[in-house]
């Protein structure tokens, strides 16, 4: 373990004599409050039973690049009007970080592309030195005078962190040895090596101690795994897929600081964050740190972690019921349910996202300009949505269908997440509940007094009987029995809204499965089809949302979390409804296997596969199916049942998105799959490029990353991994090598237009499949 000062959080004397004047409060407020300056503590974490990682520090793989500020005006000229700053955000205390004249004028000059960097960035001396040379400038600041501040008084972003090696890294984990395909399991081996690209340490030696500078870091105590990208710092909800995958990779002792970490902010503040930053502070993530608690303990069996969790896991439980819970009187049984939302208290921009936001609120093309009250709401939806892992989707607005491919601001101002009762969150909640019991459980078979014993047992009893209240309120206000899915619940409306979204899953992932689906094969088939639907129409994989906005959680994109939802939840099928093969469509249009209304939308706003030379496939076409498996689906078996067979053909269809879209960027196989030509990367932009894994991808391609969203596709990534590694060791016996398309200059100018796009693409479909797959036999890309 590194030094105590570990445990010290950067935050001012006033934060603190705040969150100790309201320590109560830690589980009524949104957020604790952090500190700003460091102080020692003693080493608590002494008597956690935490396993250390045995780690040597080698930072050559992660070298601090600092972006440089550039400005599209002149250096002379004056910043153009703002608008009056927002309130003081109570629970983020800096002058520097958090919303203020600081922040909000480095914002309008924009000198990143990216507002994260500026947050991120340490300052390279007192807090109270920079304020004084940014009040010096006065009222008429000029472009050239933002530069010169952020030049003369920041440090590089991400300073705080080092990359950590681990000396004892596994090789090759039993759960890959195993794998058949010698191509699957060498990607799966590469992938499990990214690893140390993406472990991290607090680098202590760049610690703002005593005031001597200011960050916007949370310290961590332990080791933990990054996302990758613009996200140098721990996450909450990522985390979960991350832990999955580390568990694979035999990496326990990560798996436990990760643990250990998120025990520590909840100690600390009540909750677990969004992420490892002071301005996430007033928001949490989807709540899967129970979940992480007792995957960990099945692997481990380790009763040290678990001793100091169960108590902890209770406060963020009642975190959760305290601050997000809602009572809804529901229209369809008259029944009062208490429920979870989304809720941020937030009336400012985002400090991380603070441009969009601000244009979000005072945008030039608003026609009336929004008051204060109601730039206050949007910023509390804004943030709110962050909360939910979905920032954006149409899933949170009042009008779905209003976004486009370059224009995502109107339908953001339409956002009504806090309104909207996610029927995800319930479904993760009532888990936690499940999964908690389970481990009290545990726990009391493990205890020899018997009085302990029987407290335990009774907690987990409390636990299963919450776990049933929850599960009867989202049977009845998310599950439509008809249209046999689950809905999210718009209190706006007072009604189940009409889009299916991957939030579906969950419900069933948790093991919520409703009677319907129990007791009739057909009814069964029928809440799983619209996955049929994309593994026939698409070429890519399982997609947010069947809605095209521009926003990074809606169609086309497909997100990791989403996979491994709707793998699990197939898992839950029961076995007496799942033996048949997925049935023939009438006119081979897997759209006609739909219940009615299942999507909420037409069979003509289905959006089109593209096929070659850009144009887009009939939309009552199933042009990926073959006998008995789907294109990158993996080799069909004689009497598998539809639900095997979503399985292996999802596992492969995103086996092969994470691996062609790694293999396009300059990924190699050593001794097995040789490097393209740089003739070829050059066409990607990756001629100096060693393959990247991104955070998500697309519906309709296997060889690039998805599209749209307020930042660019990031790079490395956490959650990629983590469910790939998952489904290699959980689906191995089923993966085969992947097909990926050819690369051609056609098929970049097709994707170049795309915003935020991924790599290009050629569809492999059809009539074409033979001769394309004769094509990349040629040229090395047919594994």
């Amino acid at each position: 373990m590194k030094s105590s000062a570990r445990l010290a959080w950067a935050l001012s004397t006033a934060a603190a004599t705040f969150w100790s004047a309201n320590a109560q409060a830690v589980t009524t407020s949104t957020g604790s409050r952090p500190s700003l300056t460091v102080s020692s503590t003693s080493g608590s974490h002494s008597a956690t039973g935490a396993a250390t990682p045995t780690t040597s520090s080698q930072n050559t793989d992660t070298s601090i690049v600092t972006a440089t500020p550039s400005v599209t005006a002149s250096l002379s000229d004056p910043l153009p009007s703002q608008a009056a700053l927002p309130p003081v955000q109570a629970w983020c205390p800096s002058k520097i970080f958090c919303a203020g004249k600081i922040l909000q004028t480095i914002n309008v000059a924009s000198p990143y592309p990216d507002s994260k960097t500026i947050v991120d960035k340490p300052t390279n001396g007192t807090a109270n030195s920079a304020i004084a040379a940014f009040d010096a400038f006065g009222n008429n600041i000029t472009y050239g005078q933002v530069v010169d501040f952020l030049e003369d008084h920041f440090q590089g972003e991400g300073l705080e962190l080092e990359a950590t090696t681990l000396s004892d890294f596994p090789a090759s984990p039993a759960a890959f040895s195993r794998i058949p395909d010698p191509y699957v399991k060498g990607f799966t081996l590469a992938v499990h090596k990214i690893w140390n690209l993406l472990i991290r340490d607090t680098n202590e030696s760049q610690i703002c101690m005593g005031g001597e500078c200011e960050s916007s870091l949370i310290p961590l105590n332990h080791t933990f795994v990054v996302r990758g990208g613009r996200f140098r710092e721990q996450y909450y909800w990522d985390s979960k897929f991350i832990l999955d995958g580390l568990l694979k990779s035999e990496l326990y002792s990560v798996a436990n600081s990760t643990l250990h970490n998120f025990m520590d902010e909840i100690e600390r503040f009540g909750f677990i964050p969004n992420g490892g930053r002071i301005y996430y502070l007033n928001r949490s993530q989807p709540p899967v740190f129970i979940t992480m608690v007792l995957s960990y303990y099945n692997q481990t069996r380790d009763a040290a972690t678990l001793s100091r969790a169960l108590p902890i896991m209770e406060k963020e439980l009642t975190w959760w019921q305290t601050n997000r819970s809602i009572r809804i009187k529901s229209p369809y049984t008259n029944q009062t349910r208490v429920v979870y939302h989304y809720n941020v208290n937030n009336t400012a921009p985002r400090p991380e996202s603070y441009a969009a936001d601000y244009e979000a609120a005072n945008g030039e093309d608003l026609s009336t300009p929004h008051t204060d009250a109601e730039k206050g709401a949007l910023y509390a939806e804004l943030a709110s949505g962050a909360e939910s892992g979905w920032d954006y989707s149409s899933r949170w607005a009042k009008n779905p269908h209003l976004g486009n491919a370059t224009n995502q601001t109107p339908l953001l101002r339409t956002l009504n997440v806090r309104n909207t009762t996610a029927v995800d969150l319930n479904a993760i909640l009532y888990k936690a509940h499940i999964d908690l019991a389970k481990l009290y459980t545990f726990s009391a078979k493990s205890l020899a007094r018997r009085v302990l014993k029987r407290a335990d047992e009774e907690k987990a009893s409390y636990h299963r009987d919450q776990a049933a209240t929850l599960k009867t309120a989202i049977l009845d206000l998310f599950w439509d029995k008809d249209r046999l899915g689950f809905y999210d619940f718009n209190t706006t409306s007072n009604a189940r809204n009409e889009q299916l979204t991957a939030a579906h899953w969950c419900p069933l992932w948790a093991g919520i499965i409703p009677n319907e689906v129990k007791s009739n094969a057909t009814a069964a088939f029928g809440a799983f089809s619209s996955l049929n639907l994309v593994m026939r129409k698409y070429n890519g994989t399982i997609p947010a949302t069947f809605i095209t906005t521009g926003l990074q959680w809606d169609f086309p994109n497909a997100w990791p979390p989403h996979i491994y939802f709707a793998l699990e939840a197939l898992a839950n099928v029961p076995a007496n409804v799942c033996r048949a093969a997925i049935p023939t469509p009438q006119d081979g249009n897997s759209w006609n296997l739909l219940p009615s209304n299942h999507l909420g939308i037409t069979q003509d706003q289905l959006p089109l596969q593209t096929t070659d030379g850009n144009n887009t496939a009939p939309a009552g076409s199933d042009i990926n199916a073959l006998n008995g498996t789907v294109y990158n689906g993996g080799n069909a078996t004689e009497g598998e049942g539809w639900v095997k067979e979503l399985q292996r053909e999802i596992a492969n269809r995103y086996m092969t998105s994470v691996f062609c879209s790694w293999y396009a960027t300059g990924g190699e196989l050593p001794g097995l799959l040789p490097r393209l030509s740089n003739e070829t990367l050059n066409l990607t932009s990756s001629t100096d490029q060693n393959g990247h894994l991104f955070e998500r991808f697309s519906a309709l391609d296997v060889d690039g990353a998805g599209r749209g969203g307020e930042y660019a596709v990031q790079a490395g990534f956490g959650w990629t991994n983590g469910v790939l590694l998952w489904i290699a060791s959980e689906y191995k016996d089923v993966l085969v090598r992947p097909i990926c398309p050819n690369i051609t200059e056609q098929a970049i100018s097709a994707n170049a237009n795309t915003p935020n796009g991924g790599v290009a693409r050629v569809i492999v479909h059809g009539a074409l499949f033979g001769l394309v797959a004769c094509v990349l036999t040629a040229v090395g890309m047919l594994l």
